[in-house]
């Protein structure tokens, strides 16, 4: 697939994702991409990550996994981009909806803004409940302005890696591109953590997930002070301070660019100590505004996310419009 056809099929699937997400009845009939490569993914750890094993053989398993979860996950997408390409505009339609499959724009936006609602209409309960189903921390340890930080956090960190990152695979590689992050992402979240059993099989999948994250994150950074010059009651200035400042102080190399800049646009302090499970971290923070958030700061960052989801679209048309114009 030529650039300029990836960067149509980029629009298309933007478009078409904002628009009807992916219908429940698809999801209840086929299941999600995901769900498919989760699968492989559970498979792969029950078949190579061996705890009679040693360290080091635990990590060469884990590279193994991380290589065949990649080469069937690419060969798939090969496959079905080979066979629709040749249909035409039909084929570029049904590949969009398949690519849409993989960005998550309009889900992110009902999750977050599931919080904003609970508060209003249920108190901190109600807000409480929401934020469960998007973040991994315990709720109960979370009043009214930590729940409205976590779900800030979740939406900025998640317009990165959720959105942006496998749309700009997806402009460059076509399906197979955007395929291929995905199943590195999702094997991140499944087994890229230090645990026991994943320390070390998962260590391939926690870098390959850095590695692939890290333009996508810094043009994530970029599309929110752009949208916060373009909305009022943000600050693009303190966005921009805020990622220079603060964003290589994340314990990640790459959620700290959209958390600093939405706190900085909001005037926020994002991040900092955190209580997942039973455990306590001490993480910095990021932006040096109130640490008081509300919904109605849930509310703006939505805004802020609406606004930087059209910048995204409005670069991927023009991209594609150019590139049109140049193979012509």
């Amino acid at each position: 697939m030529i650039l300029s056809d990836s960067l149509l099929l980029l629009s298309l699937a933007l478009a078409a994702e904002a628009a009807v997400g992916y219908p429940n009845r698809l999801y209840t009939a086929i299941g999600h991409p995901v769900t498919w490569i989760g699968r492989l993914i559970k498979g792969l750890d029950r078949a190579l990550n061996r705890e009679a094993w040693s360290f080091a053989q635990r990590r060469s398993a884990g590279i193994l996994a991380l290589l065949i979860l990649l080469t069937v996950t690419g060969l798939a997408a090969w496959v079905l981009s080979a066979l629709l390409l040749p249909l035409g505009l039909i084929g570029i339609l049904l590949l969009a909806i398949l690519a849409g499959s993989l960005i998550a724009q309009r889900s992110l936006h009902e999750h977050v803004a599931a919080v904003s609602k609970g508060l209003r209409e249920g108190g901190i309960d109600g807000g409480r409940k929401a934020v469960s189903m998007i973040v991994g921390r315990n709720p109960q340890s979370l009043d009214e302005a930590g729940v409205s930080r976590a779900a800030i956090e979740s939406l900025a960190e998640n317009f990165s890696d959720g959105i942006v990152a496998p749309a700009f695979w997806l402009g460059l590689g076509g399906l197979p591109g955007a395929a291929l992050y995905k199943a590195g992402n999702t094997a991140d979240s499944m087994i890229g953590h230090r645990t026991p059993r994943h320390e070390a099989f998962g260590w391939a999948a926690a870098r390959f997930d850095d590695l692939v994250n890290l333009p996508a994150s810094r043009l994530s950074a970029l599309l929110i002070i752009a949208a916060a010059a373009l909305n009022s009651g943000a600050s693009p200035g303190d966005a921009l301070r805020a990622v220079r400042r603060d964003a290589s102080h994340h314990r990640s190399p790459n959620a700290g660019w959209p958390e600093a800049a939405m706190a900085g646009a909001l005037g926020l302090r994002l991040a900092g100590p955190r209580v997942y499970g039973d455990v306590r971290v001490e993480d910095r923070w990021m932006g040096d505004g109130r640490a008081e958030a509300t919904a109605d700061d849930i509310d703006l960052t939505l805004k802020l996310y609406r606004t930087a989801c059209a910048l995204l679209f409005g670069l991927a048309a023009g991209l594609a419009l150019l590139a049109w114009f140049i193979v012509r």
